[in-house]
């Protein structure tokens, strides 16, 4: 079961903010300087203030809690408003204008091309006799749904969106194939967003059903036992329903293949609850149907259902019996075997540990029993099955360490990593005696290898081709702990070339997450490369809000623990300045989703601290959020401005309320993505708006990504050419030169 899709859990970082009410930003020291009239940013800076003055500002402003809270950019809210969309059209094309104009951009992008394009493989999933798993190719814009023959070793494509669409704006989303290993269902995304509607394929013949199910945005198909249907999330695909209501409407429905969705049985009702999501997970031995009731990422009830008897109809819910109170706990249904249900839980172990229950007694939380118990020096992230054994992954200082025991928790072993880095996914089977896993690292492309449960050899299975084309050995990687404000210690990763020199002048991209649980272990980023071969430094804090050091370390940043997040990762900037790795006028920062409301947050508090902002895709006015896309369901991590207690906290580190006209901020490339249904694009035109406004000498561009949802396009071309764009602008306000093989080619 999962708790929630991983790429969920990808969009909403941030850490709730504990001071009363946010300073006034200093001036910032390495933009007081008049600009030279010739230079990019000066260019930069003259095109956004042409913009400021196309966009109106208000008087618009609600009254909270008894404050005046002023919003002189409410109408960029409203994306189908004609003039909101002559201006989005307007800021893209004024940013792709000055982005391809940027002298490193060319090179960036063929030096991109070679480390991007790369053919590779993700981790298996076994079926009878099969073997499926996706696959990049050098030559393809999208990764492909392959499936081995593993008595023959013939390999063929199942589903390949390459073909989906002319323009390529539809992805495959998720896909779970039958225990028979005969049929997949998968999702199809229009844009790349996380809207989704679900089909059904044969493996055999390669024919889809007549299945297009709807509302299938946080839908994941478990399989009945005998391959007949599925169990799913659905959501009711109602205009009537507001946006921020609709997650309280999901419920559970059976489908068996062939039949008309729209007759599907109703097994779990909505929970009316928009801020919880359901789903569903049928045992492996096909006895019972665990469904979890999940609030936010720090608890979850989870409720069972007895499928030897009639699959019930009609009234939503009836059957299930609560197993566990999702009091401060999460539970993650693992696997069945051996006459035992496993599960994965924090409750009562804030680093996690392993119970069962035996499949024919009561399954009642106080008939489980300690299989694995909590280990204090490590976080328990992941658990698998594989051989009648289990597969465990820890985090150890933020880094992934992988044991093997017996399904009792007994004859404990480790099992080899390449090195220092991330075990990202593990894919197994009680009845296989083989898993796979995938690792990654800083200067390690992933690769998936394969491992034997009983002995805990592994092998390459898979690697990718770009580790051919640059040169691990001349990358090193560091990690120290440094104080943050409040004396907790916190793990950074400092990658660079080797020799890198300590007077401060290393151009730096920290780069940051801080909530959901989300853990920021060393992983391959191929656009970071050509930075780094450029003399620049890779930075990566743990951040409190995160999952490196259990349930504790995540409570201690999020709700009204926020701040901490923030002053984490300011606490970041400041070592690596003091410490001589770089200094404030070449130190920049860059986040995505939650991430994007932790370098807003930073911008706003420390605007004296960096050069430049990179911002994707974010949460910025924590006032209004939970009125967009997936917003109600964050509130367990944020808090929400309709409580008198969460106000006073969201509106001290709200960015977007916190911006101060006369501060000098650092430049901002601000990313967006026409599509993104989860957290609603209207947070980056309002801080565009809001900072061009209150600091017109600062380049303030926003790029707007088209046909393209919360997780980008995921088109490789496309890929490459954000990229480009980011490490471009970057290096022409540092003025970073590109080494002489990386240098445009001179027209004779």
């Amino acid at each position: 079961m999962r708790t929630l899709p991983a790429t969920l859990l990808a969009a909403c970082l941030i850490l709730s903010a504990g001071c009363a009410s946010a300073p006034k930003a200093p001036p910032n020291a390495m933009t007081d300087s008049p600009l030279h009239p010739d230079s990019t940013e000066a260019s930069m800076a003259a095109a956004s203030r042409a913009r400021t003055a196309a966009t109106r500002k208000t008087d618009t402003a609600d009254i909270l809690h008894g404050d005046a809270v002023p919003d002189p950019w409410r109408w960029l809210e409203d994306e189908k408003d004609a003039e909101v969309q002559a201006w989005m059209a307007a800021e893209d094309a004024l940013a792709r204008r000055e982005l391809e104009r940027l002298p490193a951009r060319e090179a960036l992008s063929q030096r991109m091309r070679k480390l991007f394009y790369a053919d590779s493989s993700g981790v298996p999933v076994q079926r009878p006799g099969r073997l499926f798993f996706m696959r990049t190719y050098r030559d393809k814009e999208k990764a492909v749904l392959r499936v081995r023959d593993t008595a023959t070793g013939e390999e063929r494509t199942l589903l390949d969106p390459n073909g989906w669409s002319a323009d390529g704006a539809v992805s495959l989303g998720e896909w779970n194939p039958s225990p028979d290993g005969r049929k997949v269902a998968f999702t199809r995304r229009p844009n790349a967003a996380d809207e989704a509607v679900m089909h059904v394929i044969d493996v055999d013949t390669g024919i889809e059903g007549p299945e297009a199910i709807e509302g299938a945005k946080y839908a994941w198909p478990s399989w009945s036992r005998d391959s007949s249907g599925f169990w799913y999330g659905r959501l009711p695909v109602d205009a009537a329903i507001p946006v921020d209501e609709r997650p309280g409407h999901a419920a559970i429905y059976f489908h068996r293949v062939g039949d008309d969705w729209h007759q599907d049985a109703l097994v779990h009702g909505a929970t009316g609850d928009p801020k919880t999501f359901i789903d569903a997970s049928a045992s492996r031995d096909g006895s019972t149907l665990f469904v979890s009731i999940q609030r936010g990422w720090s608890e979850n009830g989870l409720y069972a259902l007895d499928l030897s008897k009639p699959v019930p109809g009609g009234k939503g819910g009836s059957g299930f019996q609560l197993i566990a109170k999702g009091e401060d706990a999460t539970f993650e249904y693992v696997d069945t075997f051996g006459g035992h249900h496993y599960f994965l839980t924090n409750w009562g172990a804030p680093n996690k540990r392993v119970m069962r229950v035996r499949t024919n007694g009561s399954l009642e939380q106080q008939a489980w029993e300690e299989a694995v118990p909590e280990r204090p020096e490590a976080v328990l992230d992941m658990v698998r099955a594989s051989g009648g054994r289990l597969l465990l992954s820890y985090f150890e200082g933020a880094e992934s360490r992988l044991r093997l025991a017996d399904a009792d928790g007994k004859n404990w072993s480790d099992a080899a990593l390449p090195g220092i880095g991330s075990v990202e996914v593990i894919r197994g089977d009680p009845e296989s005696p083989t898993a796979f896993y995938s690792f990654t690292s800083f200067a390690f492309p992933r690769e998936v290898r394969s491992l034997v449960a009983a002995t805990g050899a592994s092998a390459v299975w898979a690697s990718s081709s770009a580790k051919e084309a640059f040169d691990a050995e001349s990358i090193q990687v560091e990690k120290v702990l440094f104080s943050s404000k409040d004396g907790t210690q916190i793990p950074l990763f400092i990658v660079g070339k080797k020799g890198t020199p300590r007077d401060g002048t290393a151009p730096t991209l920290l780069y940051g997450y801080g909530g959901f649980m989300v853990s920021m272990t060393p992983r391959f980023r191929a656009g970071v490369i050509p930075w780094i071969e450029a003399g620049g430094i890779y930075a990566v804090p743990c951040l409190r809000g995160g999952g490196e050091f259990g349930k504790k370390w995540h409570d201690a940043g999020r709700g009204k623990n926020k701040q901490n997040v923030f002053d984490d990762f300011t606490g970041a900037a400041q070592w690596l300045t003091d410490n001589g790795y770089t200094s404030p006028d070449r130190l920049a920062i860059y986040g995505g989703s939650n991430g994007g409301l932790l370098v807003g947050a930073a911008m706003v508090q420390r605007p004296d601290l960096f050069r430049a902002v990179l911002c994707a895709v974010p949460l910025l006015d924590m006032l209004r959020y939970q009125l967009f896309g997936s917003g109600r369901t964050w509130i367990p991590e944020y808090g929400t401005a309709e409580k008198a207690e969460d106000y006073r906290v969201l509106k001290a580190y709200s960015p977007y309320s916190n911006v101060r006209p006369g501060t000098r901020y650092p430049a901002l490339l601000m990313l967006s993505a026409d599509h993104d249904d989860r957290v609603d694009p209207m947070h980056a035109r309002k801080f565009v708006a809001a900072v061009r406004n209150a600091s017109p000498e600062t380049p303030v561009l926003l790029r707007i990504e088209k046909n393209s949802g919360h997780g980008g396009a995921d088109q490789v071309e496309k890929a490459i050419a954000q990229n480009a764009d980011m490490f471009a602008f970057l290096m022409a306000l540092m003025g970073v030169e590109l080494p002489g093989d990386m240098q445009p080619k001179k027209q004779p």
